[in-house]
C-alpha cells in the first residue's frame, strides 16, 4: 500500500496570492466588458450571490463591478433576459449561475417538486395552480396578482401573499424561471418557454454533482478545504472527501499544509503551487461582504489574517466595523473596512466609518494607501450613482 504523500507547505501569502488569482481579483479587467464579460465572470467564480440590502448597490452589482471595471447594471440583465447566459436558483444561497450548469441543479428542483419545500409548506394546491394558469398565459411579476387575500406571515421574512409563496415554489422546483429583474421585482416566466425548450435537460448523476463541485471551488478558489468546497452544504461533504482522496491518488491533487490551518488539509493541482506574480500592490478593491473573497469568514481569517463581521443585524452600541462594513483589498492585503451609504438623492456616497485593519494599522504606508483608496472611491461612488 503507497502512502500518503506529505503535505506541501505553504505559506498565507502564498495561498492569498493563489485564492486571488483563482478569484480574478489581480489584475483590473479581466473578463473585459459588456454582458459576455458577465457571463464569463459568472462562469468563471460558479456563483455570484444575489442580496437585498441596498445601503449601497446590491451585492450581485458589486461583485461583477469588483471585477468588470466598465460594468453596467443593464450587462447582467441583458445575460440574464436576452442571451440568457445565466440564471437565478440557491447555490449557498441565492445567486446567479451559468446557464451551462443549469443540469447540476436539476435533481434539486426535482427533489423539490416530489417532497415540497420546508420554506414553503403553507402553500396551498390552489394557490399554485392559480399562479401556473397565470404564468402560462404569459410572463408576470407578483404586482400583476391583486386578488390575493392577505395571510399571517410564519416568518418575518416570509410573503403575505399567497401567489407569492406559490410562486416562489414553483422556483424552486423549476416549473418556473425568474426572467428579468426590475431592481429586486422579479419577472416569472415558465422555464421551457424562457431557454426555449421543448423539456428540460437531462439532470446530472450525483457523481456528476459531486465532481462539479469540487471543479467549481478549485477554478474560483484555488487550494480547496472540505468546507469550502461545501460551504454550508455539509451532506455532501462525504462524498467530496471520496472524490479528492481518489484525485490525490491519481496525483491531480497533492495536500497542502496552509500555516496556521493547524489540522484542517487542504488540497490543491499542482500547477497552481507554481510561482506566480503577485497582485499589483496599487490595485485597490472596495470588496462587498458577499464577495467570494469574504463570504467563508474563516478561510479569509486563515489566509488573509482578517476576521470580516457582518453587523447589520448588531445592534449600533455593539458595532466595531459598522453596520454595511466594506472590506478594502490592496495588492494582496486586506488594509481596511469602510461603511459606506449611497445617499442616491443627494448624489454622493457617505462615509460611516473608516477602520483601518491588518497592514493598514501600520503608519508607515498609511498615508499612501489613503491616497490609493480614496481614488477607488471615486470610482466607486460613480459606479454606485450611475443610472
Amino acid at each position: 500500500m503507497s502512502r500518503a504523500p506529505k503535505p506541501i507547505p505553504l505559506t498565507t501569502t502564498q495561498a492569498r496570492q493563489i485564492w486571488l488569482h483563482a478569484q480574478r481579483l489581480d489584475e483590473r479587467a479581466p473578463f473585459g466588458d459588456g454582458a459576455q464579460a458577465v457571463a464569463d465572470a459568472v462562469a468563471h467564480l460558479g456563483y455570484v450571490q444575489i442580496d437585498t440590502i441596498n445601503v449601497i448597490e446590491r451585492c450581485h452589482h458589486h461583485i461583477l463591478f469588483s471585477r468588470i471595471p466598465s460594468y453596467r447594471r443593464a450587462d447582467l440583465r441583458h445575460a440574464q433576459s436576452v442571451d440568457k447566459s445565466v440564471f437565478e436558483y440557491w447555490t449557498h444561497a441565492l445567486s446567479y449561475v451559468p446557464a451551462g450548469d443549469f443540469r447540476f441543479f436539476l435533481p434539486a428542483m426535482r427533489e423539490h417538486r416530489r417532497e415540497g419545500h420546508k420554506w414553503f409548506a403553507s402553500v396551498k394546491p390552489a394557490d399554485m395552480r392559480k399562479v401556473m394558469r397565470l404564468v402560462r398565459a404569459g410572463p408576470l411579476t407578483i404586482r400583476d396578482i391583486e386578488d390575493d387575500v392577505l395571510t399571517a406571515k410564519e416568518h418575518l421574512w416570509q410573503s403575505r401573499k399567497p401567489s407569492k409563496r406559490a410562486l416562489q415554489l414553483a422556483f424552486y422546483t423549476g416549473a418556473v424561471t425568474i426572467s428579468e429583474r426590475q431592481g429586486m421585482l422579479k419577472t416569472y416566466e415558465l422555464m421551457t418557454r424562457h431557454f426555449s425548450w421543448d423539456r428540460l435537460p437531462k439532470p446530472a448523476s450525483a457523481k456528476d454533482i459531486t465532481a462539479y463541485l469540487l471543479d467549481r471551488a478549485l477554478r474560483s478558489q484555488g487550494v480547496v478545504s472540505l468546507d469550502s468546497v461545501c460551504h454550508l452544504n455539509a451532506p455532501r461533504k462525504t462524498a467530496v472527501a471520496a472524490l479528492i482522496a481518489s484525485r490525490v491518488r491519481r496525483g491531480e491533487l497533492v495536500p497542502v499544509a496552509i500555516d496556521g490551518a493547524g489540522k484542517q488539509a487542504h488540497w490543491a493541482p499542482p500547477a497552481v503551487l507554481e510561482p506566480g506574480e503577485r497582485a499589483p500592490p496599487d490595485l485597490v478593491h472596495i470588496l462587498s461582504p458577499f464577495d467570494p473573497l469574504i463570504i467563508q469568514r474563516k478561510r479569509t481569517n486563515l489566509i488573509f489574517g482578517y476576521n470580516h463581521l457582518f453587523e447589520a443585524y448588531v445592534p449600533k452600541a455593539k458595532r466595531k466595523l459598522g453596520y454595511f462594513a466594506l472590506p478594502v483589498l490592496v495588492g494582496d492585503e486586506i488594509v481596511a473596512a469602510l461603511d459606506l451609504k449611497t445617499d442616491r438623492q443627494a448624489k454622493k456616497l457617505l462615509m460611516q466609518k473608516w477602520t483601518w485593519v491588518g497592514e493598514g494599522k501600520k503608519t508607515v504606508r498609511r498615508k499612501e494607501l489613503k491616497r490609493e483608496i480614496e481614488e477607488e472611491l471615486d470610482r466607486f461612488e460613480k459606479f454606485q450613482l450611475a443610472e
